[in-house]
């Protein structure tokens, strides 16, 4: 991904992932990500709802957002993907980089639960 692609999700904590149902109704979901190489990665419980949505339909938008799902940018179209293996343990390994311990204490009480997690690759097209 270019600098100037990359510019406005630089320094933001947060982006919003519009998935489609199958209906073609957008739902945005307000997300925390992390990039290497191009990659934008995201990570969430594999029985959410924006799970079943881009496993259905990979084309998503997405845009930086505050907490709340606020919008602070423009949209972006792009393509994602579900992942496994290797690039599943990448993706954690960037996202605990960026999120720390908060992103580990997460992961412990999910384990805990019996919780699965999912990690996601965004690709902007």
């Amino acid at each position: 991904m270019s600098d100037e692609r990359r510019a406005p999700f630089a320094n933001q904590k947060y982006l919003s992932v519009e998935s489609y149902r199958k209906t073609g109704a957008p739902i945005a979901t307000p997300v925390w990500f992390a990039e290497d190489e191009g990659v934008i990665y995201i990570y969430s419980l594999s029985t959410a709802g924006k799970v079943k949505r881009i496993r259905n339909n990979p084309r998503v938008r997405i845009a930086p957002c505050d907490i709340r799902g606020r919008i602070t940018g423009q949209w972006v179209e792009a393509e994602a993907r579900i992942l496994g293996g290797a690039e599943d343990e990448n993706a954690h390994r960037v996202l605990n980089r960026k999120y720390g311990w908060i992103k580990r204490l997460g992961n412990f009480f999910s384990r805990l639960r019996g919780r699965e997690n999912v990690t996601i690759a965004i690709r902007l097209l």
